[in-house]
């Protein structure tokens, strides 16, 4: 009996998580500069990291628009298109309005395979449709009532140059169009975040300036049994997403990350994140300090380093501390259940975005997409602003795929360079992070002259100034890419072998007589090799000859 429990743990785990992702929400007023802010990372091992963009178009009545998944590319069906579609580039379109989402999966006999709106069709599709959050909620709410709901329980990050929005959907089985849902306003003073586990507890019955919801959430969990209780105790969360240890150790851990970072009080939560209780976080608090879009982009890089999480002075962290581990998340040893961390960067990422909106700001130009491909901790979060019309080569689709390499594509260049930094994380990582640091400095500190060139542009023409973004962001790319491409040859020459080169000045030595230097035959650390020398003993030892 122990055994099948066992291996029902882990099959859970396993099954709830197979598309994990992280969502970091900032209101306006919790911002440096009054932006609105929510990021993604798409962690998916079967998903391509590429740039999505659909131009804004006109059709005719009566067309219709083929549904397809957009995980598993599966046909779904086919809905009315719409008479006008506004321009997307990525997750955010040009009024800048941008959608994200984590998976929490829920009670798993409400998924509902005859719909047709999958989670990722509902985003790219309500993008093309709305212009606002309140109107992308009532998009998305009459898709799924329409058409049904093909996916699991959902979480989605919603916001617009003035508000930010939670909302949390799960559908109602078989043979039930539809789905039960609420969504709830961040506070413009807060940050709020999800990562694959429901958030949203009670919730205001009668405040629609701040959650408004489907009249049958409450009434649908207590015919399927979820819920006994008053209306104003329901809790979205604990009747459609009941906590389990994976819940908590690998969803609700991210969220607590965040949170511990930019709110000094968030620490007496660390036996929540762990498992070992249950009492669950706000939805949102009020950090301790404003933050930026830059923030957000360092926050997403984050593997809990400095917390009772931090997993890089283990033995499995290797000899070069590394805040990775391989697949799967879960294993089994003696019919014991063990665990991997899961923190916010990690190696399966596709691609990640912090979407920035400034209501002060032609819409235009206001809205910019930073979107990086890979691993959110070893990418570099490229600025596109949301009238772009152009995805860059090294970002389009049919650049490569997960089964055919690419030496132009942004996916392949930035997995090669990844996977050579996990391999000496303590020593690559440093290298990786001044070139990562002197790029995003650079979009950074050259963002408001750009801005201000595109404000003039714009108050003569209004393509010009998206023409004028659109070839600026496209050559960054370009350039970084060739930068990224650089540091992997770096990276080859300097480590090649176990050993380092020497260098001075950015440059590799050679000795007086033109050769290359002696490299540096560094091994490992000392706390290391007492790690071996505690695991093996005399095994290893000198032993004088007699």
């Amino acid at each position: 009996m122990k055994k099948v429990l066992l291996t029902a743990m882990l099959a859970l785990f396993t099954t709830s998580l197979l598309f994990p992702c992280t969502n970091l929400l900032v209101g306006k007023k919790a911002s440096t500069d009054g932006s609105t802010l929510i990021s993604y990372a798409a962690d998916s091992y079967g998903l391509y990291g590429e740039l999505y963009h659909w131009p804004a178009a006109r059709y005719q009545p009566g067309e219709m628009l083929k549904v397809y998944e957009w995980d598993s590319g599966k046909y779904l069906g086919e809905i009315p298109q719409v008479l006008q579609t506004y321009n997307v580039i990525g997750n955010m379109n040009e009024h800048q309005l941008a959608i994200a989402e984590t998976t929490f999966g829920g009670r798993g006999e409400l998924s509902d395979s005859t719909g047709i709106m999958d989670y990722g069709s509902l985003i790219y599709i309500t993008l093309q449709r709305a212009k606002n959050a309140r109107e992308a909620i009532q998009v998305m709410t009459d898709l799924v009532k329409e058409h049904g709901y093909y996916s699991s329980g959902e979480s989605f990050s919603i916001a617009d140059p003035e508000e930010v929005w939670v909302m949390e959907m799960i559908g109602k089985g078989p043979g039930n169009k539809g789905a039960v849902w609420v969504a709830v306003r961040i506070p413009d003073d807060c940050v709020s975040a999800h990562a694959n586990q429901a958030r949203i507890q009670q919730f205001p019955l009668n405040d629609p300036e701040n959650c408004i919801y489907s009249p049958d959430v409450i009434s649908f969990a207590r015919e399927r049994g979820y819920f006994e209780g008053t209306d104003a105790d329901f809790s979205f969360a604990q009747a459609y997403a009941p906590l389990d240890f994976g819940a908590l150790r690998f969803c609700e851990a991210r969220v607590w990350s965040f949170f511990n970072q930019v709110n000094k009080e968030m620490g007496e939560y660390v036996t929540y994140a762990q498992g070992k209780t249950t009492d669950p976080m706000p939805l949102y608090i009020k950090p301790d300090r404003k933050l930026s879009a830059r923030d957000i982009q360092n926050y997403m890089r984050d593997h809990y380093e400095g917390t009772e999480l931090d997993w890089r002075f283990d033995m499995g962290a290797g000899p070069f501390n590394s805040p990775y581990r391989w697949s799967p998340l879960t294993y089994e040893i003696d019919s014991v259940a063990y665990c991997n961390e899961r923190p916010i960067a990690t190696q399966q990422t596709a691609f990640s975005f912090v979407a920035q909106m400034r209501s002060w700001l032609p819409n235009e130009i206001g809205g910019i997409l930073w979107f990086g491909i890979d691993d959110a901790a070893q990418t570099v979060y490229y600025p596109f602003y949301c009238g772009h019309t152009e995805v860059p080569h090294e970002m389009a689709p049919g650049n490569g795929d997960l089964l055919n390499f690419s030496w132009t594509s942004a996916f392949w260049i930035h997995n090669w360079v990844s996977n050579m930094v996990y391999t000496r994380y303590s020593d690559m990582s440093e290298d990786m992070i001044k070139v990562q640091t002197r790029l995003e400095d650079q979009f950074e500190a050259s963002a408001p002259e750009i801005e201000q060139e595109a404000k003039s542009l714009y108050a003569q023409s209004r393509p010009e100034a998206i023409r004028y973004l659109t070839r600026y962001t496209n050559e960054l790319v370009n350039e970084g890419m060739a930068e990224w491409k650089k540091l992997g040859e770096y990276l080859m020459v300097k480590y090649i072998d176990g050993v380092i080169k020497r260098e001075e000045n950015g440059e590799f030595l050679r000795n007086p007589h033109g050769q290359p230097a002696n490299p540096i035959r560094a091994g490992y650390s000392n706390e290391f090799y007492k790690k071996l020398i505690d695991q093996t003993g005399d095994r290893y030892k000198v032993l004088p000859v007699e």
